[in-house]
């Protein structure tokens, strides 16, 4: 047991499988540690990945060399574009997935990586010696030395299951707690606070009647996640809607005293966008009913995941409430619904690189950093892991900026502002979301990734083709001019879009909305293109090139702030002009750029005006000691 690891990745969900296998892949002895094994990747919740903003992460994550999106093509079963008649910058991909299929997949792909080892065990403490890390400490006393270590607890951190009355220590449903790490980290003196979730019942397809729901059946022609993708699978289950009712709500309201959130028992704060049943009925009386979807969790399982249902009521309170839905009046409860509590690090804590400022060598990813979502924890496992594997190495940091990517508008969001309840991905978060497109994304980022040695040159060289068909797609309808005469102008007629009144080239003709590439084809110059993503992306470039040139534009300034240093250890007590306030919040964060400076909350011009005078004065000062 006296084996010395470089990286050490606590907990293997989601955010641990892509610390460990980014940390692995990048040439890193990589321990992975889970409480059990057989829940590798497990999906707690809805067993869907994407959806809004979420698929952009997901995109983002196979453009660097991550797992998620190559195991969600392996294990969908149901497709959906959502936002599919909205414009290209809100668009996203959603996949149900078989929760068991998608489990053993990831397992299957952590298990046969080389240089990263599993063992089953339950991480009690960290042990650190002159403010480093250099290893934790399992259930049995063994010390497991790292040079990094990368905690993704998830829900397990302090993890306490309510259902009515009951309450009982866990990380979930039927696993136990991580109470001691609790406590390691609290001894370090980290702040640390309290965060809800939850989960709906799952029930009995058998027992429920499916000709009382309305169907939707998946997408026709879905496009993958991952660009490694050749295939989807063809196996495909429906999804079906419902609603609750009247009698659902006179239930809850009758029986609100029963529930622990409304019973003060439940101390942790949920998220606002993502509330219980209980909550969306008492606050929002005006509503008759909420929407209830139910998906099935596999192709070989009877179990349904019911959206839309989740509570902390007790079970004969869960059950009638389950009843009193149209189609769901004999349904079976096959697992209850039930809230969770856990602690989480305030991520003001932590640096842009995910490193706490606390304790160095030690990185924190995922739920532990007040974030919600199996994306969400994803993107920053591989964040985590990449930075942990690079300090090991002593290579520069990985960062991504706001402009760059929604995964950094993500961590600058966390480490900037911190949170105040679970923090959950949106496309209004990405001020450049025009750009940041899940469309584009490996054109923004494979180049990343194969620097970072989790892309290969021959995965980077087809994205630089598809790039070459793009640009040479664009050259050859800019370079081609039609005429406002008389038979172009019927064929127009006939395409639904207005008469030319002057020259224009085809790629100004596709700008109007009306048009799609293909539809060209009725113009002499216009060449055939078979590749549906490379056609997408001229498109794009037609149709919104003014407002990607403004975004850019945009980018740029910021980009100008993100270049102007703050220097470590900064006092802001010497400040004059600071209120208190941005003293304390400035001083907790400490923002390495003039433009981080300015996303805290509370901060002005004035103040950052006045922070800038005394840099100025420093370097002024500095510079005359020097001559």
């Amino acid at each position: 047991m006296n084996r010395k690891y470089d990286v050490i990745v606590v907990g293997g969900g989601h955010a641990g499988c892509e610390a460990a296998l980014a940390a692995a892949r990048m040439g890193c002895e990589t321990l992975l540690f889970n409480i059990n094994l057989d829940a590798i990747a497990l999906m707690s919740c809805n067993p869907a990945i994407g959806g809004l903003a979420k698929s952009q992460l997901v995109k983002e994550l196979d453009a660097l060399g991550g797992q998620m999106g190559r195991t969600a093509d392996k294990s969908a079963v149901h497709f959906r574009l959502l936002n599919a008649s909205k414009g290209p910058a809100v668009q996203s991909t959603r996949f149900q997935c078989d929760k068991q299929l998608y489990r053993l997949a990831m397992k299957s792909v952590v298990e046969k990586e080389e240089r990263l080892h599993l063992y089953q065990g339950l991480v009690e403490k960290l042990v650190v010696e002159d403010g480093r890390i250099c290893g934790v400490v399992d259930q049995t006393g063994v010390f497991h030395s790292g040079r990094a270590v990368v905690v993704t607890t998830g829900t397990f951190l302090g993890g306490l299951i309510h259902i009515g009355d009951v309450r009982w220590p866990a990380g979930r449903a039927g696993e136990i707690a991580s109470l001691e790490l609790a406590a390691s980290l609290r001894a370090l003196g980290f702040e640390m606070g309290r965060m809800k979730t939850g989960t709906p019942p799952r029930l009995r397809a058998s027992t429920i009647d499916f000709a009382r729901l309305v169907r939707q059946d998946s997408d026709p022609n879905p496009e993958p996640f991952s660009f490694t993708t050749e295939r989807l699978r063809e196996e495909r289950l429906p999804s079906f809607f419902t609603a609750t009712r009247e009698e659902t709500h006179r239930l809850i309201r009758e029986n609100i005293r029963f529930s622990p959130l409304y019973a003060g028992v439940i101390k942790g704060v949920g998220a606002r966008y993502c509330p219980s049943l209980e909550d969306k009925v008492m606050r929002f009386t005006d509503k008759e009913s909420h929407p209830v979807v139910l998906e099935r969790e596999g192709l070989d399982t009877e179990e349904i995941y019911a959206k839309g249902l989740g509570n902390s009521l007790p079970p004969e309170l869960q059950e009638r409430i389950v009843h009193s839905v149209p189609g769901l009046e004999q349904a079976e409860i096959m697992r209850l619904a039930y809230a969770i509590e856990y602690d989480f690090v305030q991520p003001t804590q932590l640096r842009l690189t995910l490193e706490t400022k606390r304790v160095a060598g030690l990185y924190l990813a995922g739920q532990i950093n007040g974030t919600s979502g199996y994306e969400e924890a994803a993107a920053q496992g591989l964040w985590a892991g990449v930075n942990a594997a690079l300090a090991v190495q002593g290579r520069p940091p990985f960062f991504l900026d706001r402009s760059e990517a929604y995964m950094g508008v993500m961590v600058d969001d966390l480490v900037t502002r911190g949170v105040d309840e679970p923090y959950r991905m949106f496309t209004s978060r990405a001020e450049y979301r025009l750009i940041l497109r899940e469309d584009n994304a490996t054109i923004r980022l494979m180049g990343k990734g194969r620097e970072l040695g989790l892309i290969t040159d021959e995965q980077h060289a087809r994205l630089q083709e598809k790039v070459c068909q793009v640009e040479s797609g664009i050259r050859r309808l800019t370079s081609v001019r039609i005429f406002p005469v008389e038979e172009t102008n019927r064929t127009l007629a006939e395409l639904n879009t207005p008469p030319l009144k002057n020259p224009v080239t085809l790629f100004q003709l596709l700008k109007r909305s009306e048009l799609g590439y293909d539809d060209l084809s009725r113009f002499a110059g216009w060449e055939a293109v078979t590749d549906q993503a490379v056609k997408k992306q001229i498109e794009i470039e037609a149709k919104y090139e003014g407002y990607i040139l403004r975004q850019q534009e945009s980018v740029q300034k910021m980009k100008e702030l993100e270049g102007m240093k703050i220097p470590a250890r900064f006092d802001y007590a010497a400040v004059p002009g600071l209120s208190n306030e941005l003293k304390a919040k400035l001083s907790r964060v400490e923002p390495a750029t003039v433009g981080q400076a300015e996303r805290i909350p509370g901060m002005t011009q004035a103040a950052l005006m006045a922070i800038l005078i005394v840099i100025k004065k420093r370097e002024l000062e500095a510079a005359a000691r020097r001559s």
